[in-house]
């Protein structure tokens, strides 16, 4: 899995997302004009490979805080397999609830007039 997502952030971070052509638009972005939660990603991937941490927040800041929650779950995954421990993660469902009272909040107030701040 590692070597799949280290394979993907360096095709990211080699073929800039911000110039057009390389890579299709979001489709609910393109029919509706509405910013998905993932908005941005790619974006904020590129930026975020190249050390720029203030675009990849501007661009899509959760998507930089699920890089940093991968990172951080799979260094945990690789100390416990290396001691022969099994790593289970089960979140409690109010933890999952809020996780995505989160993601609807952010797409909505990215949407609204007063959330032009949030755009990608």
């Amino acid at each position: 899995m590692l070597g799949s997502v280290a394979a993907a952030f360096a095709y990211v971070g080699s073929v800039d997302p911000n110039q057009p052509g390389h890579y299709p638009a979001c489709p609910l972005l393109r029919l509706t004009g509405i910013y998905c939660p993932g908005c941005g990603g790619l974006r904020s991937a590129h930026a975020f490979i190249h050390g720029d941490l203030v675009t990849a927040l501007g661009a899509n800041a959760p998507a930089v805080i699920g890089y940093g929650l991968f990172a951080v779950l799979w260094v945990v995954w690789a100390v416990r397999a290396a001691r022969g421990q099994p790593l289970r993660i089960v979140p409690r469902p109010a933890v999952l609830w809020s996780a995505g009272a989160l993601v609807l909040l952010f797409t909505i107030v990215r949407n609204l007039p007063f959330g032009g701040w949030l755009h990608p």
